[in-house]
């Protein structure tokens, strides 16, 4: 019953999609097969610390018992932006959407999470819709050099996206351990997997490394657990820039900060938390997010993964209400720790 509970938790969670990726077993992802680690039992990939997955009978409740806070009921327009070709003199961080941003600096053009499609699904008549439009047409990218991608789940690894970039592009897409077989599967093959904390040197200048996550992956019922999942690091222009993708919050932000080095700007989630007793083991609240740029001792950070997509109980504003609160708390101030709207541009100065 508890291994159940498990698939149906990230059936609802990795994008609402319960009924149709229990319908469609098929959409299973492939399996990574290699060495056990601290983190891989030769078969599941785990947190540095445990992460209890809710009971069958608790995420009935959350299902039975939900109180959603407010969102639109028509996509909303946003004041798109068109960015430069290239960075060369500091590093310039744009919000599109969701987990999605685009990071320029020493002429290096890197995506996070990139998603431009309507849902976060794995089909296209159902699961969470979009519901603010995209700070950057897809039209109007520059050259993307390289994409990073943090797990498997619908609204962090949208195939139809992946794809674009890829016969656009060429890009060099950076996946976690096993996400790799998947873009393979799908013509996507200039692809390299990380395990956490290695490190790749980029062709255009530049270092990418890997960084642990407290999350779960699976793109089905039967794959849970079976791919990596991951944040990164990107270091370009002399600044280091840490994108945490998909998380909770833990102790690997100390981590984080004792093998690679404090970040100059850390890209947190703080989207997807309510209800706190169900969200809390794998979404990070915007307090926890606070408590991250502390532990990581991140001269500035930026929220994310908010805004766009319903995937939780929180209403479409409350995260950057409730980031403010939570600044307020800590004793952080705004300039160290805020929210962008989609299509504006932060720029990290030389």
């Amino acid at each position: 019953m508890k291994k159940a509970a498990v698939y149906l938790a990230g059936a609802l969670l990795m994008g609402g999609a319960g009924f149709y990726a229990y319908a469609y077993k098929f959409l299973s992802g492939p399996a990574y097969k290699g060495p056990k680690s601290d983190h891989f039992d030769g078969k599941e990939f785990h947190n540095l610390e445990p992460t209890e997955m809710k009971s069958f009978p608790e995420v009935l409740s959350w299902q039975v018992n939900r109180d959603k806070g407010p969102w639109p009921d028509e996509i909303q327009a946003v004041n798109a932006t068109v960015p430069k070709a290239t960075v060369q003199t500091g590093v310039e961080v744009t919000f599109v959407n969701h987990a999605s941003l685009l990071i320029q600096g020493g002429g290096v053009n890197v995506i996070t999470d990139p998603i431009w499609s309507e849902r976060a699904s794995p089909v296209s008549f159902a699961g969470p819709e979009r519901l603010r439009e995209p700070g950057v047409k897809y039209q109007n990218l520059p050259a993307i050099h390289e994409v990073l991608i943090s797990h498997n789940h619908y609204d962090h690894l949208d195939l139809e996206t992946l794809t674009k970039l890829k016969d656009d592009f060429d890009p060099l897409f950076l996946v976690p351990l096993g996400v790799d077989l998947l873009l393979k599967e799908n013509g996507i093959t200039n692809v390299a997997a990380m395990d956490w904390f290695d490190t790749i040197n980029l062709p255009q200048g530049g270092i990418i490394h890997c960084a642990p996550a407290r999350h779960f992956s699976g793109r089905g019922l039967g794959d849970t657990n079976q791919t990596l999942w991951a944040g990164y690091v990107v270091e370009v222009a002399g600044k280091k820039i840490y994108f945490a993708g998909d998380t909770g919050y833990g102790a690997f932000y100390k981590l984080i900060k004792e093998r690679i080095g404090a970040p100059d700007l850390a890209l947190l989630p703080i989207g997807a938390y309510k209800p706190e007793w169900f969200m809390q083991p794998i979404h990070m609240s915007p307090e926890e997010a606070v408590m991250a740029h502390l532990d990581l001792g991140a001269t500035q950070s930026i929220g994310m993964h908010f805004g766009t997509f319903p995937m939780a109980d929180d209403g479409q504003a409350e995260p950057v209400e409730d980031l403010g609160l939570a600044r307020k708390k800590l004793g952080i101030e705004e300039n160290e720790f805020f929210a962008l709207q989609e299509g504006q541009t932060f720029t990290l100065k030389e």
